[in-house]
């Protein structure tokens, strides 16, 4: 990087390096970490092209890039991600939220609209890693009563600091699955658990292979496991939840759809594909009407 560079300079550079070192989609990267490095975004990032490079941020942009190129991703040398508009603090002990899980919420919401159209459900967020999936229903519906649970005691920190950011209440217990709500009325259990087999992992992007945790993507041998667990863990509630949402890998949508099916707790399963048409979440609803009639 020469002293008297521009910021378009630094950024066509930093892509350039970046695409030589296999990064996938090396200029949003680029931006991303500029955006993050000089502190400005949107209309005041691009009026800021033509400046100078300011001196006194150039020991983190070549950092910053370094570590990109080794792999690191983006969100964690930034240090956060946005999810349904929310901001996150993301670490390497958490998952990094993806898009397609906003259409997750969006279905949940949906279902527990029509479900729950005049009451105060109680929603748990299973594996909670950031506490995205949780946050935002607590966000989006603050009547509700939300609680969110996780293996991990450093990912339900990070959850923590991102509910106390984003002001609202979550009831965070830590343990495995379903066994730390045991007892609990649960109306609407969410999920996005770990889904890779564990034969695939080592097929991953690099970035997701060698920086997200594990225990956030091995799925066990066939990427099922803790759907098949959460399924018997069900026992441990006085009653099974009137709306259960799952989100999964390509390919499992209809063995997922079956092991909802064979519980035979919701008569109403719904497969919700992402933005790419891939079959993505499933949900298994019960009506207050088909309460009574079970």
């Amino acid at each position: 990087m020469t002293p008297e560079q521009s910021c378009r300079e630094a950024f066509v550079e930093a892509s350039s390096f970046l695409e030589k070192c296999g990064v996938y989609e090396p200029q949003n990267n680029a931006r991303l970490l500029l955006e993050h490095v000089l502190g400005v975004y949107g209309a005041a990032y691009y009026m800021m092209q033509p400046e100078p490079f300011p001196s006194e941020h150039r020991s983190r942009w070549e950092d910053a890039v370094t570590r990109k190129a080794a792999g690191e991703p983006a969100q964690y040398i930034i240090g956060s991600q946005e999810f349904y508009g929310l901001p996150f603090e993301v670490t390497p002990a958490v998952l990094i939220p993806r898009p397609e899980t906003e259409l997750l919420v969006e279905a949940v919401l949906r279902e527990a609209d029509r479900v729950f159209p005049d009451s105060a459900p109680f929603a748990v967020d299973i594996g909670t890693g950031s506490g995205a999936i949780a946050v935002t229903m607590a966000s989006l519906r603050p009547r509700w009563q939300v609680g969110a649970g996780d293996l991990s005691a450093a990912a339900l920190q990070v959850a923590a600091r991102n509910a106390a950011a984003n002001g609202v209440q979550i009831d965070f217990r830590e343990g495995d699955l379903l066994a730390p709500f045991a007892g609990a009325r649960v109306d609407i259990l969410v999920s996005n658990p770990p889904y890779i087999p564990a034969a695939d992992i080592a097929g991953l992007q690099q970035e997701v292979r060698d920086h997200e945790p594990r225990m956030a993507l091995d799925g066990g041998p066939d990427g099922l496991a803790p759907y098949r667990i959460m399924l018997e863990q069900l026992a441990l509630l006085p009653a099974p939840p009137q709306i259960i949402g799952f989100e999964l890998g390509q390919g499992q949508a209809r063995d997922i759809a079956d092991l909802l099916e064979t519980a035979g707790h919701w008569p109403e399963i719904i497969i919700v594909p992402d933005l790419a048409g891939i079959e993505r979440h499933v949900l298994g609803v019960r009506t207050s009407e088909q309460v009574t009639k079970m």
